[in-house]
């Protein structure tokens, strides 16, 4: 999933900035698989500390070895997990792509999987936590990783600023078939995330894999039906956001609601994730790559909705939602959210505040119009014959105005 969202997001970034953004998600992989084994696990999965936090039981996987989890080898499981405590971090990097320090970034992945990620796994997934007492409902993800990472990306974006230019200058993505790629890797991988959150394979794993599907599906064909006929034409870019949308947006819900209801919750998430990228540039931030507004706000939609279709007759372990009688558990949802939600920004806001005074960061202005591949990286994406380096990029014109991912999506989703 971690590299197929490299793809996804590397696509939509101008090309001078093309390995800086694969580097986000790659470089994530490594240093996140460490941390998770020597001791973000145990935070969020040893035995509970008044809900809020695991213990350090389980540091260095310490016992785990011979132990079972349910259905499965508990280092399978702690394999599982470390999967998502790996992308989620990467997710929120398409908030700064083009202008954040490596380094720094290396720093804010680091804490921020520490003091945001394991606490919020906790709270949600593991057996003491607080938000797992009071029922609340996240089959795979929705608050755990998306909502979480798409707050947390507005904080980014605010912190961080705009990029040089911005929102006079919009960058257009450099190549939308790495983007279309790494979103079908991205929709393949998704099934291994939600069917697999069944930890068995059986019904509730087929149920969650239809129901990723079409999620998926659904959030595909409204985010096209709203683009048609908000700028006259369906784009590619939109096909690739409206099922990632759709995707964010079931992945609460996997394991709970009917197949109806995920076609539904897609169409609902296509729609609302094509209002909420419009809104950045009237609100006067630049979320590079609409972190927020698709995993944010597709992951709070998607979690919201799970308290309205969910049905215990589905998954014995998940309760009825609203529409079948049980407000309670929307209730839940709406304060699993809310918590969440504040906990996530102020967490990060402080984070970002930090780095920023011990060590900075944003790249220089002139490191941001070479772009970073050199002069962070010293390497450059594209020297085939006939292509133009970056250098030469930073002699020609300047970039036309244009829609953004926010452009890359925005160009067609704003114009």
């Amino acid at each position: 999933m971690t590299p197929a969202l490299a793809l996804f997001y590397a696509g939509m970034v101008r090309r001078k900035n093309v390995l800086a953004t694969l580097m986000h998600s790659m470089a994530a992989i490594p240093v996140l698989s460490l941390k998770w084994c020597l001791f973000g696990y145990s935070l969020a999965f040893g035995p509970t500390k008044f809900g809020l936090i695991g213990g350090l039981d389980f540091i260095g996987l310490r016992g785990l070895a011979s132990d079972v989890h349910g259905t499965v080898p508990t280092l399978a499981f702690v394999a599982f997990q470390m999967m998502f405590a790996v992308i989620t971090p990467a997710l929120i990097s398409g908030a700064f792509a083009e202008r954040m320090k490596f380094t720094s970034y290396l720093v804010f992945v680091l804490l921020w999987s520490t003091f945001v990620y394991d606490p919020v796994a906790h709270w949600v997934w593991a057996d003491g936590g607080w938000l797992f007492k009071m029922g609340a409902l996240d089959f795979a993800g929705g608050t755990v990783v998306h909502l979480s990472a798409g707050v947390s990306a507005l904080a980014c974006a605010i912190v961080v600023g705009k990029r040089y230019g911005y929102p006079h200058r919009k960058p257009m993505p450099h190549n939308l078939t790495m983007t279309l790629t790494g979103a079908g890797l991205l929709w393949f991988g998704w099934f291994g995330f939600n069917a697999g959150s069944a930890l068995s394979s059986g019904a509730l794993a087929a149920l969650a894999f239809v129901t990723t599907q079409l999620g998926a599906a659904g959030g595909a064909v409204s985010w096209v039906l709203v683009e048609s006929l908000h700028r006259g034409k369906p784009t590619a870019l939109g096909v690739a956001s409206g099922l990632v949308a759709g995707l964010v947006a079931i992945t609460p819900a996997a394991g709970f609601v009917a197949p109806w209801a995920a076609i539904l919750i897609g169409l609902a998430a296509g729609g609302i994730c094509y209002a909420a990228v419009l809104q950045k540039d009237r609100l006067g931030y630049d979320d590079s790559l609409d972190a927020f507004g698709i995993h944010g706000v597709g992951g709070l939609a998607g979690a919201l909705l799970t308290g309205v279709f969910a049905q215990k007759s589905l998954n014995e372990a998940g309760n009825d939602g609203a529409l079948f009688g049980n407000v309670h558990v929307l209730t839940t949802q709406l304060i699993g959210c809310g918590v969440t939600m504040v906990y996530a920004f102020a967490l990060t806001f402080g984070i970002l505040k930090l780095i920023d005074a011990v060590m900075g960061l944003r790249v220089s202005e002139n490191d941001e119009r070479e772009g970073l591949d050199v002069t962070l990286h010293g390497e450059e994406g594209y020297v085939l014959s006939g292509g133009s380096t970056a250098a030469e990029e930073l002699m020609a014109p300047a970039e036309a105005s244009a829609p953004s991912v926010s452009t890359a999506i925005a160009s067609p989703r704003t114009t």
